[in-house]
């Protein structure tokens, strides 16, 4: 039965339909040409032109055929094309409907087997996530001593060596301010860029000592809470949309919040931006999170390998079987989009 339903039998099919129509067409030809023309003897000529109409009605059939079977099969392969593309958006929960018993409609339901696998998987890695937040929250106390180590480590190598060195720039302007003021004043505007550049520094490292979960807040209040304390305490001009989203579980709203979190300070302490969009909301089954500045930029294909703050946040993105995308272009700024699926 399976190799009477196969692509082959149909090709098979559709020639042998073919040949039937060309003979039949040829037959009714005959018959009128014998009407006509009666029973008078065949020359080379009437061969000759019987012939002609034979392969013309053939062509025709060919191209016609031809053309048929090639529209349906390209019109199987577009869905089958769509539908890999819905699957690589991370849609797992679509599938293929009305499918044949061909070759084709076997991959079609291998492919709808995929889809319940992966869905599978995106639910077990929820389900390991939310684990794993309970976890973290049982070692609270190390996270927390793990996170005053950090900000020790860069409170060293940021800020305390800027403040060094506007300690020493400061006294040399002081001994050459009557001595030579132009000198004294370039001094002056390198302790202003120290200053500023130490302030955005201490500003991240403020925002990094807040809370490392949403201590009870949902997540619609914990972001908000985040961009409203930013907005006191910087000049950044924010732009946010947030949807309130219930049956969020506890891990996906935590990691999302860290991930906005780090986002965030990346921005304050390297990309010089004055805008900052937030975009969060709900669709078609799925997480969306746009996080844009309008930066400095940087190459993506370097820092994803050096930076930590990007990797925890693809870390924490694919934890949810998530999907992450960054871009960036330098002096133009930097766009990051995440979707991840609700099950």
């Amino acid at each position: 039965m399976r190799k009477i339903q196969s692509i082959r039998f149909w090709f098979i099919k559709n020639f042998m339909i073919m040949a039937l129509m060309g003979g039949l067409i040829y037959f009714v030809f005959l018959q009128f040409y014998l009407y006509i023309f009666g029973d008078q003897e065949l020359n080379t000529k009437n061969i000759l032109l019987i012939t002609l109409f034979l392969l013309v009605v053939y062509m025709i059939l060919s191209v016609y055929f031809g053309y048929r079977s090639g529209q349906i099969l390209l019109k199987r392969l577009d869905e089958m094309l769509s539908f890999v593309s819905i699957l690589r958006s991370g849609k797992y929960s679509v599938r293929a409907k009305e499918i044949e018993k061909d070759e084709i409609g076997l991959i079609f339901e291998e492919m709808n087997q995929l889809a319940i696998f992966l869905q599978d998987q995106v639910r077990s890695l929820q389900r390991l996530a939310d684990e794993k937040t309970d976890l973290a929250n049982q070692a609270h106390q190390a996270a927390v001593m793990e996170e005053r180590q950090r900000l020790a480590r860069d409170l060293h190598d940021s800020v305390s060596q800027q403040l060094f060195a506007l300690g020493m720039i400061s006294s040399a302007a002081l001994r050459t301010v009557t001595k030579d003021p132009l000198q004294a004043k370039t001094m002056l505007e390198q302790v202003a860029n120290i200053s500023a550049k130490a302030q955005g520094e201490m500003r991240a490292l403020l925002l990094h000592l807040r809370p490392i979960d949403l201590k009870g807040d949902t997540l619609y209040e914990g972001l908000n809470k985040l961009v409203y304390e930013l907005k006191e305490k910087t000049q950044l001009d924010i732009e946010c949309q947030i949807e309130s989203i219930d049956s969020l579980s506890k891990a996906i709203e935590e990691h999302i919040f860290r991930i906005v979190q780090e986002a965030l300070s990346n921005i304050l302490r390297h990309s010089e931006a004055t805008k900052v969009r937030v975009t969060l909301e709900s669709a078609r089954e799925q997480l969306h999170l746009y996080i844009s500045d309008n930066g400095k930029g940087f190459k993506v294909e370097r820092s994803l390998m050096t930076s930590y703050g990007l990797q925890t946040m693809r870390e924490r993105c694919e934890e949810l079987g998530g999907v992450f995308q960054i871009r960036s272009m330098e002096e133009e700024g930097t766009y990051i989009n995440i979707r991840i699926p609700l099950q």
